[in-house]
């Protein structure tokens, strides 16, 4: 098994800019990563680097992607099975996000509004051609999902109940339950300061 590699935040991100910029055509790349984890900020800082160098890049945030209320908390507000297996709408990002961006370069940023639980109300976009998605949010290794490239977040369990807060601890052993799987890049953050890389 490789061995993980220090390498700073920067080069990280400049790593994972370098694995995009080399997918041709429209990409999609997960940033797989606990809600303490940030995936989302990532994803966000390598879209900026991506776009730095003249590609088009856009992020969206798995959690405009849940199921509404009375489905997800339909049998316990603190389930962590229901969490792994029926927060997340994985389909609805297969139907909205991934296959229309591969078919017609078009996708819908968002689906649901969390907070309002409500429809997100939000328009299809157009993707220029060459764009890069990156799609970031818990879980969302092996989902069969169509990824490029998927980077994985990887937390110890002492660090993800550490950054966990305390109102979202029951998300906890569902993200262990669930594990990275067969991530191309696998990240130690638990000290996001100071990552390492694991290639796979």
């Amino acid at each position: 098994m490789p061995d993980f590699t220090a390498i700073s935040p920067d080069g990280l991100l400049d790593l994972i800019t370098e694995r995009a910029m080399a997918v041709r055509g429209y990409a999609v790349i997960a940033v797989d990563g606990a809600d303490a984890a940030d995936p989302v900020a990532v994803a966000r800082g390598v879209a900026e680097r991506l776009r730095a160098r003249g590609r088009p890049a856009d992020v969206v945030s798995l959690h405009d992607f849940v199921r509404p209320a009375s489905v997800r908390l339909e049998y316990d507000r603190d389930s962590e099975f229901t969490y792994r297996t029926g927060w997340f709408d994985y389909a609805a990002v297969n139907r909205e996000v991934v296959k229309p961006l591969r078919d017609s370069g078009r996708y819908l940023p968002a689906l649901w509004d969390e907070r309002a639980d409500r429809s997100a109300r939000a328009r299809i976009r157009e993707a220029a051609p060459e764009t890069v998605l990156l799609i970031a949010g818990p879980m969302l290794t092996g989902r069969g999902l169509d990824f490029d490239l998927t980077v994985a977040l990887r937390m110890s369990p002492g660090a993800l109940r550490r950054r966990t807060d305390p109102e979202e601890m029951f998300t906890v052993a569902a993200l262990l339950e669930h594990g990275q799987l067969d991530a191309d890049l696998v990240i130690a953050w638990d000290h996001p300061d100071r990552p390492a890389v694991r290639l796979t």
